[in-house]
């Protein structure tokens, strides 16, 4: 049987859920980042760690998906299943940052204006690939591998966690994936205990100290979750979702912890909500079951829209950053309007994008690889 044959596997559906519930977090920090002086004062100010749970999921569900059938699948096919299901996506993203950039024009970014359009369409190019683009092409001026739609980053790293997976790390056997785990879990307490900022905020930048902090966030993450999917056997819990969305929910909420002159507090907390809660959530999500039809379908809805919401929704940002910036004496209340505005349409967008585009394009390149 080749590997575009393989029959589906069932989803678990409360994993499904809370990665919606992490991507509508996701959007809602970004929002309220706009209105914060510091990191010290923003709302859902935890809220960036929602990039960390998706990297152990994904660990996770890749394990679970993929460990017990490499008899069947080449690499090859693993590649092409992964980019069906990533890659898509990121070129609409791409494209939506391309058509959203001139609006964000603004003291934030005061040069946007003076862009030539031929670099644009190169930027978007490029990102299409999500090979990060050197720094004399930021055509944003905030030191983003992917200008148009910051959100590649994690996309990139999630990239090379899969090629790492695939041309190796899969064949660990537990005791050394569980070394490398534990020297990755000791990597991440030692950069957030003892590193500059007390909290695992970056990856984005095309230099070396972000492609540091990129790869910390990314191995105990991603294989810690592949190794959870490999050492536990769920069961049954009641209730899973609605326990996991609030330990989740409070989890990124929680205000930052210390001050500047304590910042290893904070890194604690992170230690302890990646290492520790996490993957806790996760296991008790895998454990769960969703019993009323009404239940799966708001699952299968969260979890259907969770990646298109994630990546298509940060041009919407730049643009609602960008309007906030230029009246710095703005309240939060005053921009509420404009803020749902951003929320909602970011959540229309998503779904019309995964109805309209990312559902039909994916159900085509099955069409093709089956008949390949």
């Amino acid at each position: 049987m080749q590997s575009n044959q393989l029959n589906s596997k069932p989803h678990y559906q409360i994993l499904d859920g809370l990665r919606g519930v992490a991507a509508l977090i996701v959007v809602i920090f970004h929002i309220c980042e706009a209105h914060a002086t510091s990191k010290f004062d923003m709302m859902i100010n935890h809220g960036y760690l929602a990039v960390d749970f998706f990297f152990l999921l994904s660990g996770y569900v890749i394990g679970y998906a993929y460990d017990d059938r490499w008899g069947k699948l080449t690499i090859g096919g693993f590649f092409r299943r992964r980019l069906a299901r990533l890659q898509p996506m990121v070129i609409v993203g791409m494209v939506v940052g391309a058509i959203c950039f001139y609006y964000s024009d603004s003291p934030m970014w005061p040069e946007i204006h003076n862009v030539p359009v031929w670099k644009l369409l190169v930027v978007m190019l490029v990102g299409f690939t999500l090979i990060p683009v050197p720094a004399s092409w930021d055509i944003r001026g905030w030191q983003e591998m992917h200008p148009l739609d910051g959100p590649g980053w994690s996309l990139y790293f999630e990239y090379i966690a899969n090629i790492l997976y695939a041309l190796g790390l899969r064949k660990l056997p537990k005791w050394a994936l569980s070394i490398l785990v534990i020297a990755s879990a000791v990597a991440l307490v030692q950069y957030l205990i003892t590193g500059p900022n007390g909290d695992v905020i970056g990856g984005w930048t095309p230099n070396l100290e972000h492609t540091r902090i990129g790869f910390t966030r990314m191995m105990f993450p991603f294989f810690g979750g592949l190794l959870l999917s490999r050492i536990t056997k769920p069961t049954h819990i009641k209730n899973a979702f609605a326990w996991c969305s609030l330990l989740l929910i409070i989890a990124l909420a929680i205000p930052r912890i210390g001050d500047q002159q304590s910042l290893w507090m904070n890194g604690v907390y992170e230690s302890v909500i990646i290492i520790l809660l996490f993957p806790l959530i996760v296991y008790l999500g895998a454990s769960g079951t969703v019993h009323t039809e009404t239940g799966k379908r708001i699952s299968k809805f969260l979890g259907d829209l969770s990646y298109p919401l994630y990546i298509t929704h940060y041009p919407f940002i730049y643009i609602y950053t960008g309007w906030v910036a230029r009246d710095k004496s703005m309240s939060f209340g005053h921009a509420i309007p404009y803020a749902l505005l951003t929320f909602f349409g970011s959540v229309m967008l998503a779904y019309a994008a995964l109805k309209w585009y990312d559902e039909p394009v994916r159900a085509w390149l099955k069409r093709r690889a089956q008949k390949a």
